[in-house]
């Protein structure tokens, strides 16, 4: 391998992908741009972007120097074609979807996910006349459910908070078979433990909010397409015909492999309205920097919390995918060599009174509702994240009254499991202790 033909590691492209030093300033740090608007250089030049004609910076709704390189920076990372930065998660799931379907059109969706993108889709899409079939995840119950009006299909690489592993290559099969793309859900793992592209995914969302940023300070949404799924095929009009937004122009006929991201970006997000701010752009920027040290850490101490709880005689069971007899654990090893994230979920003995009462008696443990950080975090899914709901939907998700979310943060492990085990025993000092439920 000649010097011009070396490939850099994740860790050194955390560091300098998108962001380069200043060429102005020679600082090492990417500016903050806090700029609504970019002057044009003539009417001609604005004429000309706001045609699509050519590309640059307009207005920050659509795009801002420094969301740009935070852009640039995750498309590197998770190996896709381009992507688009969002206020939200929620956000960059909803342009997802807004940009292949419309009225009359259909998704087909893993039951096993977070629970405010099981409201979005079956509850806000569905007021659009965008339908949703949830069914397990596994290619044979997603290849049952498509429909010729299906658009495509959504997954996420970790369930939240089940920990089931998606089959990515299986899918992604299964959604090319019926000419539609692969939509990965890519949170839990980040592109540091799992990059689904590489096993045939075509767009990835990211809830930038949790390990991406990894301190709890931000909200984000990260959108990042793969650039090989040939969206002019005809299975997707919305890309394939003339747009009344830019006098007839045809996304797919004009920008090619750029179709989805121009689309998303340039129509989309532009009606939708939900950009990332610069500076929270910034500060994502700042937290990409140190994801592969973060993350190697979220696992070893998630490690040692499964195998204390697994151990622990108050525990009802542990889920997390790494662990011998997990119904994931073949595809963890397939899929996530370095490791299955920083996410642990297990049932008290006692059922959900035992939960309750096991959180309340957590000093070190943080509750609320995120995960991802720096800190240690726990939550109770049934009650906070999935509680909109109903029974039938929180069983086929896998969330149980006993079970307990943890994001295992990044303190001394000792720390964390003398905490637990405080915990556990207030519980079961308290008397709802008892047979496992759920």
């Amino acid at each position: 391998m000649t010097q011009n033909e070396h490939s850099f590691g994740f860790r050194t492209r955390a560091l300098h992908a998108g962001t380069p030093p200043n060429p102005l300033s020679g600082a090492s740090t990417v500016p903050l741009e806090l700029s609504t608007g970019f002057v044009f250089e003539s009417i001609e030049q604005a004429k000309e972007l706001f045609s699509l004609r050519s590309y640059g910076t307009i207005y920050s709704r659509m795009s801002n120097p420094t969301v740009a390189a935070c852009e640039e920076k995750m498309a590197n990372l998770e190996g896709g074609l381009g992507a688009v930065a969002t206020s939200s998660g929620q956000a960059a799931q909803l342009i997802a979807v807004l940009s292949l379907a419309q009225a009359g059109d259909h998704l087909v969706a893993s039951s096993q996910i977070y629970g405010g993108t099981v409201t979005q889709l079956s509850v806000s899409l569905r007021r659009m006349g965008i339908a949703t079939a949830f069914v397990p995840g596994t290619p044979e119950a997603m290849r049952k459910a498509i429909r010729q009006n299906t658009k495509a299909l959504f997954v996420e690489t970790i369930g939240n908070p089940s920990g089931t592993v998606a089959d990515l290559e299986g899918l992604a099969a299964v959604a090319h078979e019926a000419g539609v793309p692969l939509i990965v859900d890519n949170t839990f793992a980040t592109p540091y433990l799992c990059r689904p592209i590489e096993h045939g995914a075509d767009i990835i969302v990211h809830s930038a909010t949790k390990y991406l940023c990894g301190h709890g300070t931000i909200v984000a949404g990260m959108l990042i397409e793969s650039g090989r799924f040939d969206w002019g095929a005809g299975k997707h009009p919305l890309l394939s015909e003339p747009s009344p937004s830019y006098h007839g122009i045809c996304f797919s006929e004009t920008f090619d492999e750029y179709a989805f991201l121009t689309r998303a970006r340039m129509e989309v997000m532009r009606d939708v309205g939900a950009c990332l701010s610069p500076f929270n752009a910034w500060l994502l920027i700042q937290g990409l920097e140190t994801l592969a040290l973060r993350m190697e850490a979220h696992v070893a101490n998630a490690r040692r919390i499964a195998g204390f709880l697994q151990s622990h005689p108050g525990v009802a069971w542990v889920a997390y995918p790494e662990l011998p007899g997990n119904p994931s654990y073949d595809l963890a090893r397939r899929y996530l060599p370095r490791g299955a994230g920083g996410v642990v979920t297990f049932g008290v003995r006692g059922g959900r009174p035992a939960a309750e009462k096991f959180i309340e008696a957590l000093e070190l443990w943080s509750h609320l509702a995120n995960m991802g950080d720096a800190k240690s975090l726990v939550l109770h899914p049934a009650s906070t994240t999935h509680s909109q709901l109903r029974d039938e939907e929180l069983a086929a998700a896998g969330i149980t009254p006993d079970m307990v979310r943890l994001s295992v943060g990044l303190e001394d492990p000792e720390d964390l499991v003398w905490d637990l085990e405080r915990a556990l025993a207030a519980a079961e000092a308290a008397g709802v202790g008892g047979a496992a439920t759920g």
